[in-house]
This record gives C-alpha cells, sequence and structure tokens, in this order.
C-alpha cells in the first residue's frame, strides 16, 4: 500500500512539474534572404555608383548586370571597388532574369536605359517575377500611362521616378507648402552644360505649384521682355536658366511677400546623390502590386 501511495505522490509531484517547467523548444527562423537587383544601364556613370551602393546597402545584393558595352567585364571592376563581384556585364536581360527566376528570390530590375526601351524592359521583370525601379530622363507620359496598366493587370511592382534624389523631393515639398502663403515665385537653376531648358526638374516644380489653383506674380503678367525668364503654363511662374561650365546642378525657388523673401534651394555635386533614394526604393517597390510615380510616395 504504502508502494503504491509513493508511485501516485511521484506521479503527481511529476505532473506538477510538467505543468511549471513546460518544455521549451527552439525553433531556428530560416534567414532571410537579400533582394536580388540587377542593374540595366549598368556601365552608365548612375549604374556604376548604383552597383557599388546596392553592394553596401544591408539586405540586398548585385545580382545582374546589364548592359551593351563592357561586356564580360567584372560589373565590381568596372565600378571602381576593390574587390570583384565575379557578376559579369552580360548584354542579355533574359538571361539574367531567368537565372534570378529559377533561385525563387526576391528580385528588382533598376532600369537607367532608354525611354524606347523601358515598357518592354518592365514586361520583362514582370514576366521573371521580378519589381522594377525606372529611372529613365525624358519618359513620355503615354509610356507611364502604359506601365501603369499593365502593372495593375501583372500585380507587379513598379516605380517611375523623375527623380531619385531625396533633396530635391524635399524641395518641392516645401515649396508646395510655401505656394499656400506667398502671391509671387520665380524659379532660378543653373546647370554646367546646355541641355533641356528650362529643365525637368524646373518643369516639375512648375506643374506642383501650377496645381494649388492660384495666379502668380500678378503685378507683372507680362512676357514680352526676353530677359524676365519663360513663363510656364498659364499662372505667372517664371524660370531662368542659367549655363556656365563647372556650376554646379542647382535648383532655387524664390518666393516673396510684404517685407520678405523666402528661397529654397537644392544642389547636386555628383551622382552620389541619388544613391539614398535608391536603396529607398529597393525595398519599397517589393512591396508594392502596382505602379508608383515619384519618390515622395516612398518617403
Amino acid at each position: 500500500m504504502a508502494s503504491a501511495c509513493c508511485r501516485l505522490h511521484q506521479a503527481m509531484f511529476s505532473r506538477r512539474n510538467d505543468q511549471t517547467n513546460p518544455a521549451i523548444s527552439c525553433a531556428t527562423q530560416p534567414p532571410q534572404s537579400n533582394i536580388k537587383v540587377v542593374i540595366n544601364g549598368a556601365t552608365k556613370t548612375i549604374g556604376r555608383a548604383a552597383i557599388a551602393a546596392v553592394t553596401r546597402a544591408r539586405g540586398m545584393e548585385i545580382s545582374g548586370a546589364v548592359d551593351n558595352t563592357l561586356v564580360g567585364e567584372d560589373a565590381g571592376k568596372v565600378s571602381g571597388m576593390d574587390e570583384p563581384l565575379e557578376v559579369p556585364i552580360l548584354n542579355d536581360l533574359t538571361m539574367v532574369l531567368g537565372s534570378i527566376a529559377q533561385s525563387k528570390a526576391t528580385g528588382v530590375v533598376v532600369d537607367f536605359t532608354e525611354p524606347s526601351t523601358v515598357l518592354d524592359n518592365v514586361k520583362q521583370a514582370a514576366a521573371f517575377g521580378l519589381s522594377s525601379i525606372v529611372y529613365v530622363p525624358k519618359i513620355e507620359w503615354e509610356t507611364v500611362s502604359a506601365l501603369s496598366v499593365f502593372c495593375e493587370k501583372a500585380s507587379m511592382g513598379c516605380l517611375v521616378a523623375p527623380t531619385l534624389s531625396v533633396g530635391f523631393v524635399l524641395l518641392q515639398q516645401a515649396a508646395i507648402s510655401a505656394a499656400f502663403h506667398y502671391n509671387n515665385v520665380e524659379i532660378v537653376e543653373s546647370r554646367p552644360a546646355a541641355s533641356d531648358l528650362p529643365s525637368p526638374e524646373a518643369n516639375q516644380i512648375a506643374i506642383n505649384l501650377t496645381d494649388i489653383g492660384q495666379l502668380y506674380n500678378k503685378e507683372d503678367l507680362s512676357t514680352d521682355n526676353p530677359a524676365r525668364g519663360q513663363v510656364l503654363g498659364d499662372d505667372g511662374i517664371r524660370v531662368h536658366s542659367l549655363v556656365l561650365p563647372g556650376l554646379p546642378s542647382s535648383t532655387s525657388v524664390h518666393f516673396s511677400g510684404p517685407g520678405e523673401v523666402y528661397t529654397l534651394r537644392h544642389d547636386i555635386t555628383n551622382v552620389q546623390c541619388f544613391m539614398p533614394g535608391l536603396i529607398i526604393a529597393i525595398r519599397k517597390v517589393v512591396r508594392l502590386k502596382n505602379l508608383i510615380y515619384g519618390l515622395e510616395k516612398f518617403l
């Protein structure tokens, strides 16, 4: 009898012990794989900078470099890095995308090519399950609209970025805020070389301010004097473009009111200014299922 009581006592004690000290299981989480990034237009100045920036960034890696020049060269060496990346520059985007698709990894194609090739490039990337970032100056609105329709149907993320500069996006946002408080505004820009003037940046600021619906510079609406700059739109916003070799690319927006002048300015000294915005865009675009226009949507 005593033996049976002892066994009962031991069983009860063991049960209590199991309840107060539950077994602990250590389930290891599989490491998250890096975002695979393909740079299309890899040998351009901005493409080389992008290769180096992505390589240094956490959570992503260069898995492909595409261009028609320096084919076969190592992407790291072409970008001025100390060590090779063992990623050759290829001139076949489909081949690069296919190798990434086989790994079933999350991927992004960064497109620095030409307006005429953007639509086909984004479609190719989507066919292999990769999102796209498009930074291609002079891209037409018709192309952006076609991309938007395609991405909506394909449920695939795409960013079309007029600029990748965080500073210029902040300048635009500050200019919109200021425009509600001032009735006089002029844009002054400087560029080291003549190109399309007024620049796309100046035009974008003018479009943003026009969308507010105000009429600016009411006391100086005349357009007869060429020295007064070009009027953009019908609301009196003027832009003055200064072109001198050696100048940084600079954009200033000058507002004035009674007794004060408020000036916003953004200078670009080299292509590195686009890299923080690019890294943000790569991290954000993989979560999208449609097209977004403008880096500001990610800030």
